[in-house]
């Protein structure tokens, strides 16, 4: 119960991360859009070395420890990995949504609902995974793990939730409404952070299948939304510079914290 009550409480702090990246468009503060892109990159940087350093990495010394064998831990961690990134596609093909730039996807019902559910859906795929990423990272019992976890992802997530409150204000949505709905983006995170924990709490052998999974669905969020997003208005130098100095941050809290 103690790590479940952890991961949620971690899922609760990046929420309120996105809450706070989406305030300044309340004083009526915008954003460039190579600003924009260049705070994504960062977001993808932080995403991908969390996957490596806090998710991939862990779950294969923990399926070592737990099989006693270094060939099977590599295929249970490839197999969660590809188990991941096939759920968050499922979601992708699924749930209709709409990207900032290239528009709606996801089924002829897409163009039928309003944007802003829209863009609240596409979102919910992006930081479902992050949530869950930060409850199995506690519910694995390692308290430095999953505040190293926790504190990458509530990094990227002030960029990310501004970049939400700014596209929307952009499409015409007010202040306020903006912000809230930037605000609620983040909701998912802490439901899957507590579904997270909860899950690999349940049985220890789940754990470094959950690691991976939670791994394999942000790195297909970094391939196929993020990065693609991040390079359409030719940006792509500053982008590629916020990513590796997300990554470097990352994994200097993940060695410093864990």
């Amino acid at each position: 119960m103690q790590a479940i009550w952890w991961g949620t409480v971690g899922g609760l702090v990046a929420w309120a991360a996105t809450s706070a990246g989406a305030l300044p468009v309340l004083a009526g503060r915008g954003m460039s859009t190579r600003t924009a892109d260049t705070m994504l990159g960062f977001a993808a940087g932080v995403m991908l070395s969390a996957s490596y350093f806090s998710l991939i990495l862990p779950g294969i010394e923990v399926a070592q420890a737990q099989t006693g064998s270094v060939a099977l831990a590599a295929l249970i961690a490839g197999a969660g990995i590809a188990l991941g990134a096939g759920f968050v596609a499922w979601l992708n093909r699924t749930l209709p949504h709409e990207h900032f730039h290239s528009g709606a996807e996801g089924g002829a019902e897409a163009a039928a609902l309003a944007r802003i559910w829209l863009f609240i859906i596409a979102i919910t795929i992006h930081n479902f995974p992050e949530g869950l990423s930060i409850g199995v990272a506690f519910g694995g019992g390692d308290i430095a793990n999953g505040l190293s976890v926790m504190t990458g992802i509530s990094l990227q997530d002030v960029p990310e939730g501004l970049a939400v409150a700014v596209a929307l204000i952009g499409r015409g949505y007010g202040a306020g409404r903006a912000f809230l709905v930037g605000s609620l983006t983040g909701i998912v995170e802490p439901i899957g952070a507590f579904l997270g924990a909860a899950a690999v709490s349940v049985s220890a052998s789940l754990l470094p299948w959950g690691l991976t999974f939670a791994a394999g669905a942000m790195l297909y969020i970094i391939s196929h939304e993020i990065m693609p997003e991040t390079h359409r208005n030719g940006h792509q130098d500053r982008a590629t510079a916020g990513l590796i100095g997300g990554l470097i941050l990352m994994m200097v809290l993940d060695v410093t914290l864990g």
